[in-house]
């Protein structure tokens, strides 16, 4: 396992290295990080939930860090945080359903519906 800290103090060096080089990139993101609490139709606790489902979903161990530690900030339980990462579970195996559904369309499109004549 990691050690999820000072992986989060890493990851905030590097990504501050980049912003140097490259502001208007992370300028930009930090604008899409926050545009939730702008409207703040979904209170913080909330949002962070959202956040740490969707982590799990895109395989992003900075996203973990980061959201993991805004997540107990904004007060949430490991209960809670359980329950989001179980619809991140569910979601993965639904989508991995529905991809097999288009899998086997694929395959389906494969095979010729009226066989050649002479053959």
């Amino acid at each position: 396992m990691l050690d999820w800290n000072e992986y989060r103090k890493d990851l905030t060096k590097r990504i501050s290295e980049i912003g140097t080089l490259s502001p208007d990139t992370v300028r930009g993101y930090t604008t899409l990080g926050g545009a939730g609490a702008r409207t703040n139709h979904l209170d913080a606790k909330t949002r962070e939930l959202i956040a740490l489902a969707v982590a799990v979903t895109t395989r992003c161990d900075g996203c973990i860090t980061v959201h993991a530690q805004a997540a107990r900030k904004h007060g949430a339980s490991r209960e809670e945080i359980a329950e989001a990462l179980g619809v991140a579970v569910a979601l993965n195996a639904g989508a991995a359903l529905v991809y097999s559904a288009r899998v086997m369309d694929a395959v389906d499109a494969l095979e010729d519906p009226e066989p050649q004549a002479g053959g």
